[in-house]
């Protein structure tokens, strides 16, 4: 009786979207986090073999392309322990049960084989101080934690590189720096874990370290705590930049920076706490400064909400982007949970603001496992509706690179039910991936919005790349053009059209 209700719901939310939201954009990013601790979204489990985590890893990959998104953000090193072989910090313990043990395979390697195959962004997701999230957590004997005590604090139960201490600040940037230079991932992620959120009664254990390296340039702790933060953000751009200037660099900070009553130029919210105040995150001068490529606050609230309304938070950050990409942090975990979550239509009316706001770029979804479970019923309306079009990564044009030389259909034929689009490109072209449109009848027509938008594949490591149209249906009259995309989205020319009759076994060329 539930899955009835929650499929009549989708069909209902459909409708309201069509209505209101006419063809999707072109380009928006559609991204979901994966998250890794805890095993909440991947593995299921510690311990499971390896093909049971590729098998569950590729499951969850066409899933999210079976939704529509275009990128993934992968939690590669969680608590201070790593998914990739590194020489400074040891595996996971959500891989094998027991940190320090070595997998048989390298799972970060794989993942980003998969997720490049289906074309999907890879953002690899870091906690930059969080070393322990549990005093019940064994570490192993090559943790940080044992090899340098001296940079952390035991805090609220668990455990934290000191970001105040230099040494333990230079320590984490090239633990990140190492996935940098050794990995082809398209972004370095971080999300709302700087200085933990506050525990009452209890102050962060980092006086000492103020009074060594602080009190001399900065008036208050608070100050300097922001301090530390916000040089660790330049200075990882900085690094990031100089190795490889075309990885992006973003952070999810929690979803109110100050409140009103603290600051004229904060939110018109009540929040607990914030990031200015108590995550000592001025998220603000990142942006200003140009430190970072994206920001993804997580407003994780619903529309309405007093302390925390969603409609005034994306409105407020819609004004504080200058000019770089703000991805909006969706919670899909929250929808049927009780109160204004159990109405289902929440996250799509988000949704739907959120495209009447051409400052926001797009948004991600925490987490990768909630389409499965509750917002089963959000899924298909993805699929159906806001998603029913794919959509190309919104371009940075900061980062400015060379734009891809012209791609050409080489061939279109049949193949048994299917439509097979054969491309090619100059072998020294910078193309990373392919985008075809396809227009019914014998012209080609609009390609600025996604209308005509059939998909993109990631070019083939060889001469010709083939791209299998599985829609065309028998008797009609087809169009065919291809462009190609530089690996930060730029959209070379469009290449020669291809008009085609479908017929029972064969393809005629007009």
């Amino acid at each position: 009786m539930k899955k009835i209700f929650q499929i009549v719901m989708a069909l209902l939310m459909t409708n309201q979207v069509i209505a209101s939201d006419g063809n999707p954009p072109k380009r928006e990013l559609r991204a979901c986090w994966i998250a890794t601790v805890a095993n909440i979204d991947w593995p299921s489990k510690k311990g499971l073999s390896v093909q049971q985590q590729k098998e569950e890893f590729v499951k969850l990959l066409d899933e999210q392309k079976s939704l529509g998104m275009n990128a993934v953000v992968v939690q590669v090193r969680p608590v201070a322990d790593t998914f990739y072989p590194s020489q400074r910090e040891p595996w996971s313990r959500f891989i094998t049960g027991e940190q320090g043990v070595q997998p048989a395979y390298n799972p970060l390697a794989f993942m980003l084989e998969e997720a490049h195959k289906r074309n999907l962004e890879f953002h690899a997701w870091f906690n930059p101080y969080r070393a322990k999230n549990s005093e019940k957590v064994e570490l192993s004997e090559q943790h940080p934690v044992n090899k340098y005590p001296e940079w952390f604090v035991e805090y609220g139960k668990k455990m934290y590189y000191n970001p105040g201490i230099p040494e333990a600040k230079e320590y984490v940037l090239e633990n990140i720096m190492e996935v940098v230079r050794t990995y082809d991932i398209d972004a370095v992620h971080m999300d709302d874990y700087f200085y933990p959120y506050k525990v009452p009664g209890e102050d962060f254990p980092d006086s000492l370290t103020y009074e060594q390296f602080g009190k001399d340039k900065f008036d208050n702790i608070e100050d300097w705590r922001r301090d530390n933060v916000s040089s660790f953000v330049k200075e990882l751009n900085t690094r990031i930049k100089a190795e490889k200037p075309y990885v992006k660099y973003g952070i999810s900070p929690f979803g109110v920076w100050r409140n009103q009553d603290k600051d004229p130029t904060g939110s018109a919210t009540k929040a607990g706490q914030t990031n200015y105040d108590d995550l000592y995150a001025d998220v603000l001068l990142w942006v200003k400064e140009g430190w970072v490529d994206y920001i993804t606050p997580q407003l994780y609230w619903e529309i309405g909400k007093k302390v925390a309304d969603y409609e005034i938070l994306v409105n407020w950050w819609k004004q504080h982007g200058y000019g770089k990409h703000i991805y909006v942090g969706q919670a899909p975990y929250r929808v049927g949970k009780k109160g204004a979550w159990e109405d289902l239509s929440e996250l799509p009316r988000q949704l739907n603001l959120n495209r009447t706001i051409k400052e926001i770029n797009g948004s991600m979804y925490f987490s990768a496992k909630s389409f499965g479970s509750n917002a089963v019923a959000v899924a298909d309306t993805l699929r159906n509706d806001h998603y029913r079009k794919p959509a190309l990564v919104p371009q940075m044009p900061w980062l400015n690179i060379e734009k891809p030389a012209q791609a050409e259909i080489k061939k279109v034929e049949k193949q048994g039910d299917e439509v097979v689009v054969k491309i090619t490109t100059p072998t020294e072209s910078n193309a990373d991936y392919f985008v075809v449109y396809r227009f019914e009848g014998e012209k080609a027509g609009e390609m600025s919005t996604a209308g005509n938008l059939l998909g993109t594949l990631k070019r083939a490591p060889y001469a010709e790349t083939t791209f299998v149209d599985k829609s065309a249906e028998k008797g009609k009259v087809y169009t065919y053009i291809v462009t190609a995309c530089n690996r930060v989205h730029d959209e070379g020319e469009a290449g020669n059209a291809v008009s085609v009759k479908v017929k029972k076994s064969k393809i005629k060329q007009i």
